[in-house]
């Protein structure tokens, strides 16, 4: 029993931490970027948020309640983490980050939904045909959040050591991860089978 849980939880783990599945990392990285430690609440409900979505996702998908097209997913992924990047760079070194909480939550939210639904057919064939299917998908969500912490916590120390050892400012170091996100996405934008 306790084997299974932790394969579970390592398989949510190396879901988000799989270096060909780099998509979910890069909307991470985003989401974090424009975060300082003492911000460390809000970027963990955030990513809480995300988690929550993606969970909901799979198991709407994993009990037939929602269908949807994989190549239609596989372009909504890229849009979610270049809309989010764009945004980032328009908004950066603003103090509105720390007002308009309910729409970047709800956005959070909806991204983490599309993001779980790109992984929902995978997941479908770890499940097979469990009766516990949903302590599985519980198990595996709780994976995803311990590695999600992990990755915002090596953000917000690269974006500390950036900002006070190599004196960029919060503008530049939010400007030049969210472009280079840019550049990462459009090609997986670009390549997605939709436009293809």
């Amino acid at each position: 029993m306790l084997q299974e849980f932790w394969f579970n939880v390592q398989y949510g783990i190396n879901h988000v931490l799989d270096i060909n599945a780099y998509d979910h990392v890069l909307f991470l990285i985003v989401l974090t970027v424009p975060y300082v430690f003492k911000d460390w609440k809000r970027v963990l409900l955030l990513v809480t948020m995300f988690t929550v979505g993606h969970t909901l996702s799979l198991i709407l998908s994993t009990y037939g309640v929602v269908k949807v097209s994989g190549d239609l997913v596989e372009f909504l992924i890229p849009v979610t983490i270049l809309i989010v990047a764009i945004f980032n760079i328009f908004t950066s070194g603003k103090a509105s980050e720390k007002t308009k909480i309910g729409a970047l939550f709800i956005s959070t939210l909806f991204f983490g939904l599309v993001h779980g639904l790109g992984f929902a057919r995978e997941f479908k064939l770890l499940v097979g045909g469990e009766d516990n299917k949903l302590l599985t998908l519980l198990e595996f969500a709780l994976g995803i959040e311990l590695s999600q912490v992990i990755i915002v916590i090596v953000l917000l120390l690269l974006g500390y050591i950036t900002q006070t050892v190599f004196r960029f400012t919060k503008r530049d170091w939010i400007m030049v991860v969210s472009a280079i996100v840019v550049g990462l996405v459009i090609p997986m934008l670009l390549n997605s089978p939709l436009l293809k």
